[in-house]
This record gives C-alpha cells, sequence and structure tokens, in this order.
C-alpha cells in the first residue's frame, strides 16, 4: 500500500530543505543560506509523530522564462504537486507575505490539491505577525513553524493528520506492515548510483531509464546538486520485474578545483550515496574518453566496498568506436589494477542504447558481492591454494596458515587465521585474492581479506 504523499511548496529560501531534513529525521537534503540550493524534486519517508507519508522537497517557485534552469526547476516543483495528496505551502513568517507567496497562492488554487500553510522561521513569536497575514491566501487557519529549531510540530500534525490518515470505515482494519527479514537474508531493491564527472549525462540516463523527465537536464555542467533517490521498477527480457532505487548524484571535479561550499557539500552527499549504494556506475564521456578524475572515482568507490560498472555514455555521438572503446579497457586495466575485469559497457542516455545490458550487469555483480560461500568449498579452495604456492618463509621460518572464514558478505569478507601472518607480503595477499576470485567465481567485486594470529596457548606466563 503506497504512502500519501506531501510536496513542500513555496519561494525560494523559505526553508523548504530544513523542515525537509526535520521530517525524514536526517540531513539529506542540502542546505544553505543562498536562495535557490534545492534543483530536482527529492523524496523521503517523512514520520510526524506517529504519521508515516512520503514527503517531496522542491526547488523554490520563481516567475521565470520556462526555458532557463530556473523555469525547468519549477517545472519539477509542478510536477510535483500533481502527484502530491496535499500540498505543504512554506512562507517566512518573520518577512510576511510577498507577492511572489501570493502568485504561488493563485496557481495552487488551479492545481485542485488540499493546501495547507505553515509560517517558518517562526521562533517564538518573530513570525506571529506573517502568519496572521497569510489568513489573507485563502487556505484556512495558518499556524506557525520553526523547522531547524523543531517548534510548531504539533500544529503541522494536527494539520496534515486529516490528508494522511483519513478515518476508517466501520470494520476496516488499518494496513500492517510487513515485517522486514535479517538484514543479509534480505533482498530488497538493487541500489543502484550512478556517479561521474560534471556533465557526463547521469541525469538525462536516468531519466531515460524512467521514460519521464524526473531529473532537470541541460547543457550547463553541474544542475544536479542533490543526490536524488527514486524507485523503478526495470522488467527483463524474460519477464521478470526487478525493483531498482536509483541515485542519481552530482558530478564530482577534482578537489582542488573545488572551492565552492555549495560545489564540497554537494561532493559530499555523492560520497554518501556510494556508501549507500549496492552497485555503482561509473558514467564516462565518451566524447571524452577516461581522464584521470574517473579512475580517482573508481579507486573511491572500491575503497568503499561497493560493486562497480563502467558505462560508456553518449555512445550515439561517439567516433571510432572500435578503438576509443578498446582504449578505455585497456586504460582500466592499468589503472584499476586492484580488480581486474570491471564491466565496461556502452550507453545512451539519449536513445536508451545498452539499459537493459547496464541493469543486467549490476545485478549480476550484485549477486556476487552479496554471495555467501559455503564453509565446505571455502577451505577446498583454501587448502589447494596453499598447496599450489606456500607461503614464504622470510629469514627461515615458515609463515602457517591454518584455516579461513568468511565473516560478512556486501562485499565479501574473510578472515584467514595462522600464525606470524604480520609478514605475509603484500604479493602473496594478491595471490590470494586472484586466486580466489577466479576458483569461487566471485567476479569483479571487491573483496576484504584480512589475516589474524592464532593465540598460542604456551606464549601465556603463568601469574
Amino acid at each position: 500500500m503506497s504512502l500519501p504523499t506531501v510536496a513542500i511548496v513555496g519561494r525560494p529560501n523559505v526553508g523548504k530543505s530544513t523542515l525537509f531534513n526535520r521530517l525524514v529525521g536526517k540531513r539529506v537534503a542540502l542546505v544553505d543560506d543562498r536562495p535557490g540550493v534545492t534543483r530536482d524534486r527529492r523524496e523521503g519517508e517523512g514520520h510526524l509523530l506517529g504519521l508515516e507519508f512520503r514527503v517531496m522537497d522542491t526547488a523554490g517557485f520563481e516567475e521565470v522564462d520556462p526555458a532557463s534552469l530556473p523555469g525547468r526547476m519549477r517545472h519539477q516543483t509542478e510536477a510535483a504537486v500533481r502527484e502530491a495528496d496535499v500540498a505543504l505551502f512554506v512562507i517566512d513568517g518573520r518577512e510576511g507575505l510577498t507577492p511572489l507567496d501570493e502568485e504561488i497562492a493563485r496557481w495552487l488554487r488551479h492545481e485542485n490539491r488540499p493546501v495547507i500553510v505553515a509560517a517558518n522561521k517562526s521562533e517564538g513569536s518573530a513570525g506571529e505577525a506573517g502568519r496572521v497575514e497569510a489568513f489573507a491566501l485563502g487556505f484556512g487557519e495558518p499556524f506557525a513553524l520553526s523547522a531547524e529549531h523543531g517548534e510548531g510540530l504539533v500544529d503541522l500534525f494536527e494539520a496534515l493528520r486529516p490528508h494522511i490518515e483519513p478515518e476508517l470505515a466501520e470494520g476496516e482494519e488499518a494496513p500492517v506492515k510487513e515485517p522486514r527479514g535479517d538484514d543479509e537474508d534480505y533482498v530488497g531493491p538493487l541500489k543502484l548510483a550512478i556517479v561521474g564527472r560534471p556533465n557526463a549525462g547521469k541525469s538525462t540516463l536516468v531519466n531515460k531509464m524512467l521514460d519521464e523527465d524526473r531529473m532537470i537536464t541541460g547543457p550547463e555542467a553541474g544542475i544536479t546538486r542533490d543526490s536524488i533517490s527514486i524507485d523503478w521498477n526495470w522488467t527483463d527480457a524474460a519477464g521478470t520485474v526487478h525493483p531498482v532505487r536509483l541515485i542519481d548524484t552530482a558530478g564530482l571535479r577534482k578537489r582542488a578545483k573545488v572551492d565552492d561550499k555549495l560545489e564540497r557539500l554537494s561532493a559530499a552527499d555523492t560520497r554518501r550515496a556510494i556508501d549507500f549504494a549496492e552497485v555503482v556506475v561509473l558514467l564516462l564521456d565518451a566524447t571524452r574518453g577516461l581522464e584521470a578524475q574517473d579512475l580517482r572515482i573508481a579507486d573511491q568507490v572500491l575503497e568503499e566496498g561497493r560493486a562497480l560498472v563502467i558505462a560508456l555514455n553518449k555512445w550515439d555521438v561517439a567516433e571510432h568506436g572500435s578503438s576509443l572503446f578498446n582504449g578505455v579497457k585497456a586504460a582500466l586495466l592499468e589503472g584499476l589494477s586492484q580488480l581486474k575485469d570491471v564491466p565496461l559497457l556502452t550507453v545512451s542516455g539519449m536513445t536508451g542504447k545498452g539499459i537493459d545490458q547496464l541493469i543486467g550487469a549490476a545485478l549480476e555483480v550484485r549477486t556476487n558481492w552479496s554471495r555467501r560461500v559455503g564453509t565446505g568449498e571455502l577451505n577446498c579452495w583454501f587448502g589447494k591454494a596453499v598447496e599450489t604456492n606456500p607461503p614464504p618463509a622470510p629469514g627461515g621460518k615458515r609463515i602457517k596458515l591454518r584455516y579461513i572464514t568468511q565473516i560478512k558478505t556486501r562485499p565479501p569478507s574473510f578472515v584467514i587465521f595462522g600464525s606470524r601472518v604480520d609478514q605475509l607480503p603484500t604479493s602473496y595477499h594478491r595471490y590470494l585474492l586472484n586466486s580466489m576470485r577466479r576458483d569461487l567465481q566471485l567476479g569483479p567485486v571487491p573483496l576484504r581479506l584480512t589475516m589474524r594470529a592464532t593465540k598460542n596457548p604456551y606464549d601465556s606466563k603463568s601469574e
């Protein structure tokens, strides 16, 4: 059963994103003092004194040319209200009503959606005059709110409740949430983050996947600021439906070139999206090829232990395709020496070419990334690997590797117990990882392999 939806709307810089963060219970939307920080609409699960609902943060509503970037942002806000069950119209209580607030009110009257009005930034009695002015909007009694300090939430609860929890008919029971299984056994939607340099076509690709203009796109680099999560269902060739949680992210530039606070916040948000994801698609611009920044992003993904898929976007306009593909593949073999054979595919966010292959590859690497190897199979491999290539004996003293165990999945993580393991060279560690990927068919996913010394009972001193 889908949750009721609340769209937060208002002019720029009235505190919509601060309120969104308050309702979802964490700082996910970027917040800054300057207006126009939010561009794409962001969704989350809102919780307020027992109420549960879907909440959408939107860009500030402005009267501008529809073809401009602010105009495209306004289009996303209008789409959010049309999807919503109720619009939460936020004004700045300290500034009072402005002509733009009145214009937004006129627009909302034509949208045929319930509207409730909150006078934000009303700490103490600071916004009382603005709240009284808001009666003139004609949407009923406005209430005072301070999203930053958490004041007025009870009034917000009372205003939202009739739209979130309609009275049940006689004999009807409230829906019961199905419990989720244990984390390791639970296979939910594929959490798929799309990352890359600015203007690689990430938002265009996401829009093509969804078959709608869900993300703002355009010729300007760096349009996306927040990491936006969107639920989507992908159907494979056999007709099986796979739930996917797509995460569009802000472009990552070289750190030395980032001198703007907002861009630093966007980059940090992208890094959090990578950490949240299961599989990360590194999107390359086929018209520019592979650059050093792409390899840095790939390294970051692997350091976080996420499964990686690399896609060459804009393939429909790429020149000398065969030589370009082989050149990128060779550069990846050299630049990503810690993980061979990372899937490399070609896609087009404009035409949709390669999207099915991309999602199929992402599902396949997630399966390996989530895999638990049986104890018998694991120790059989371990015995053969050590017998085929025994560990060295530094200083004439043998390093003994006794047994291995898998301690977790996502990514697969293993511990080897033995003696003098602190002297095991990096080359042997790498041999074990490569052998494990090959013989256990774990594929090109990051693995974690740590060494732990077994305790010698004769080392303990008697008291």
